[in-house]
Parts: C-alpha cells; sequence; structure tokens
C-alpha cells in the first residue's frame, strides 16, 4: 500500500514538474515573441526615418523627372478631357444645349427652318487639342516649378529651359509633349532629359472620328442614322436624343471603357404643326 502511494506522490510530483516546465516553455516564447515584435517595430521606425538616406546609400535614385511630371499633370489632363468630351469639345460653349446638367455645345448649327445646319467646328480635333493645351497650360509650368524645386532640395545643380508645349489626339490615346529641357548635375554625375512626354490612354480620337461623320450626315441629309455605327462598330453605342425645336444631343460611349463624346446639332426644326420627314 505505502508503494502504490510513494507511486502516485512521485506521478503527482512528476506531472507537476511537467505542468511547470511547459508554463515556462509558453512564457518564454511570448516573451521571445514580444521581444521580436518590438524590434520589428524599431527597424521600421528607422527605416521610416532615414529612408532618404538609405536609397542614397544603396544607390537608389529618386523619382525619375519623366515619372514625376507624369504624375503631376496627367489628372489635370484626365479632367480636361472629360470636361471637354461631355461639353462637345469646348470648356467653355458659346452656343449649347443643357443636358444632364452639362452645356454641350453644337457642333452644327442653324436659326432657321427646313435649313440643314451648317458645322460650327471644322476643325474639331486641332480645336480639341488647343482645348486640352489651354486648360493644363499653368499646371504644366507649376509641376516643372515643383520639380526644379524638388531636386535643388536633394543636392541637384537645376538648369530648366522651356519650350513648346503639345496636345495631340492619336489612335487609342492622347500625348502631350513638352519640349522642356532639364540638366541635373550632383559632383560629376550629369543627367539631361528632354522632352517630356505624357500619354494618357484614351480614345477620344477615335469617338471625335464618330462625331465627324455624324456631322456629315446631318450637313447633308438633315438627320443620321445611329443604328448604322452600332453595326460597324460593336464595340460603341451611340445615342441620339430629340429636343425638339431646340435640337439633338448625340451621345457616342466606347461600351468597354466607358469613355463618351457627346454634342449637339440643330437643323432642319420644323414649325409646330408640321411633320417632319424621316431619313
Amino acid at each position: 500500500m505505502n508503494e502504490k502511494r510513494g507511486n502516485r506522490k512521485f506521478s503527482h510530483c512528476n506531472f507537476s514538474l511537467k505542468n511547470r516546465r511547459g508554463m515556462m516553455n509558453k512564457s518564454g516564447q511570448v516573451t521571445i515573441f514580444i521581444i521580436i515584435a518590438i524590434i520589428i517595430v524599431a527597424v521600421g521606425i528607422l527605416l521610416y526615418s532615414f529612408y532618404p538616406q538609405i536609397k542614397t546609400s544603396l544607390g537608389t535614385a529618386p523619382q525619375n523627372p519623366s515619372s514625376f511630371i507624369q504624375s503631376c499633370i496627367e489628372n489635370d489632363i484626365t479632367n480636361a478631357v472629360s470636361k471637354l468630351s461631355s461639353q462637345g469639345g469646348s470648356i467653355a460653349p458659346e452656343n449649347f444645349i443643357v443636358y444632364n446638367n452639362s452645356n454641350v455645345e453644337f457642333l452644327c448649327y442653324i436659326n432657321e427652318y427646313y435649313k440643314n445646319c451648317r458645322v460650327q467646328q471644322p476643325m474639331l480635333k486641332q480645336h480639341i487639342e488647343s482645348q486640352i493645351k489651354n486648360q493644363i497650360d499653368k499646371n504644366v509650368d507649376a509641376c516643372f516649378a515643383s520639380m526644379k524645386s524638388s531636386y535643388e532640395k536633394q543636392g541637384y545643380t537645376v538648369d530648366l529651359k522651356t519650350g513648346e508645349k503639345r496636345v495631340e489626339l492619336l489612335p487609342k490615346r492622347i500625348v502631350s509633349t513638352f519640349n522642356y529641357s532639364l540638366t541635373l548635375t550632383k559632383g560629376e554625375n550629369v543627367q539631361r532629359y528632354n522632352p517630356f512626354v505624357v500619354v494618357l490612354d484614351n480614345n477620344l480620337y477615335e469617338l471625335t472620328a464618330i462625331a465627324n461623320s455624324i456631322l456629315d450626315w446631318e450637313t447633308t441629309y438633315g438627320d443620321a442614322e445611329t443604328t448604322t455605327y452600332m453595326t460597324y462598330y460593336h464595340d460603341l453605342k451611340v445615342e441620339k436624343i430629340l429636343r425638339g425645336t431646340e435640337g439633338k444631343v448625340y451621345v457616342i460611349t466606347d461600351r468597354n471603357k466607358g469613355n463618351k463624346f457627346q454634342f449637339a446639332t440643330r437643323g432642319q426644326i420644323w414649325p409646330a404643326g408640321y411633320l417632319a420627314p424621316t431619313l
């Protein structure tokens, strides 16, 4: 009996000892995890505080000038294109119809009964390019000034010469070219950049080509059949919204990208009580 009791006591003590060791191991693991976490946080703070110096010591260059200008001006170009596309190609239309809270410019207009409209912007593509350029002009100069200041703070000697600004509607993209010359000098390291090009993924070129085709129909026949375009161009949605004696609004939408171009026409207007002929 004493032997059994002794064994039980021994087993109990052994179990308690194992429990204590397990608890100590777990406590030790928790302590190690806490220490590791503190080290990670400390390293993170150091990296954040000394990131520019670390980049320099590792030979990592700051954001390159072309990327700087692209990121600085891209949103301004996007906003200008969006506004122009909803207003018939003009930032501040003078002769327009209000549609969906936008002043949509008449690209073809006549203020007489029975007659076909006359094109108001015969050089639509060039007009839109000029409008975009004028809209972003001041921001472009501000972006280059900001870039110059940024590099000077990094210890560079900066020589910046301004030049011509050009915006082009091209197939599937809008290209803005700034013929500025930039020279960065630090010690014996000399870097030169010219020109600066910002590319926007947008098919306004194709949408305005369809708009010009519709304008040809309007000037020749007094109307355009929108389903014809959708038959040939399956990615396009072409709508014609009739506004009585005010005229019409055409909305051309790219089904895939959501880009759109809308404009107004006014021609072949018939007095009240007369039934206008259909195309």
